[in-house]
């Protein structure tokens, strides 16, 4: 793990402590802080009335907000309604009921889905509102740019230090391998394992391969996030990433030989690729003294452990 300072809080709401990314966070606090979590039976983020309660009793002084709706680019494309009203209403119910309670630091998680479709490459921060967005991922996109903009705002109003993340792609254990729902690369890891299994002589990836994309694994995210907390006055937003990326044929082909697929694989360029690229700009968080320890390589035999296990136990999340 990168070095960082003793975090200055005690009690620190993790939103979302379920997911792929609320459980890594909860996995590297470990001891340094008390955790505080509420499933949803518990606290239902978007209930205001309920999440107020929860911030008067449970009284964090630090929030790090994992919690949303995601998935692929199916997904995204067949509920926008649900991406952009659900993501918008839990954010505005978190972010607000924090600034009612007095909570000192709130870290939002956005996605750098959040940039125009045809930005520069890699993405800066800066490119944010200057142009068009992907349309296959938009209303996801809308939401965690209110997010990300209603906390710049608290801090700019009310000089609260309320700023955000925005991560890459991600992967790694407990990650949702949905036939559908899924992003890209724990699908490929479903599809693949099952081609190896069931002796396929074909596997089919969506679009025509050439799509660019950057993979981070979910332990250095929760690694990166709690490097920010730690910073007194970090930037309104930065970028969490690796800053390098390869072609989805070239992640398929590297995921085939993880799971032991020997077949052949084809591409379907009737199916859309989204954004052609998509890389992530990361010298702010660099110089702020943090850098991604996994590569893809070991990431990926780690990821696939996981899966392996999960399928045992019979705990895949498949929602």
């Amino acid at each position: 793990m990168n070095q960082v300072e003793s975090l200055p809080y005690q009690r620190i709401f993790v939103a979302g402590h379920r997911g792929m990314v609320g459980a890594a966070v909860c996995r590297r606090l470990g001891g340094e802080a008390e955790v505080i979590t509420a499933d949803r039976s518990q606290l239902d983020l978007a209930d205001r009335s309920a999440v107020d309660r929860f911030f008067a009793q449970q009284r964090p002084d630090a929030v790090i907000f994992a919690a949303a709706k995601v998935g692929g680019i199916v997904a995204n494309h067949t509920y926008p309604v649900q991406f952009l009203a659900e993501n918008t209403t839990i954010a505005m119910n978190t972010i607000g009921a924090a600034f009612e309670h007095s909570v000192r630091r709130f870290l939002f998680l956005g996605s750098t889905c959040i940039y125009p479709r045809d930005c520069p490459q890699p993405m800066r921060e800066d490119a944010l509102l200057s142009g068009p967005l992907e349309p296959t991922n938009e209303a996801y996109a809308i939401a965690k740019i209110a997010g990300l903009k209603l906390c710049q705002y608290y801090r700019r109003q009310y000089g609260v230090n309320y700023t955000s993340a925005m991560p890459t792609n991600l992967y790694g254990p407990g990650d949702n391998y949905h036939a559908e729902h899924s992003h890209v690369l724990p699908a490929l890891i479903r599809r693949f394992h099952e081609a190896q299994v069931g002796g396929a002589d074909v596997v089919t990836i969506w679009g025509t391969g050439s799509a660019r994309r950057e993979f981070l694994h979910v332990d250095d995210l929760a690694d990166a996030l709690i490097h920010l907390l730690a910073i007194d006055q970090p930037d309104d937003w930065v970028n969490v990433g690796t800053g390098e990326d390869l072609t989805i044929l070239e992640l398929a082909e590297r995921v085939a030989a993880v799971t032991g697929y020997r077949g052949r694989i084809e591409t379907d360029p009737t199916r859309p690729d989204g954004t052609p690229v998509k890389r992530s700009d990361v010298t702010r968080l660099h110089r702020s003294g943090w850098k991604h320890r996994i590569g893809l390589s070991e990431g990926l035999e780690q990821t696939y452990a996981a899966f392996l296990e999960e399928s045992r136990r019979g705990d895949l999340r498949l929602v």
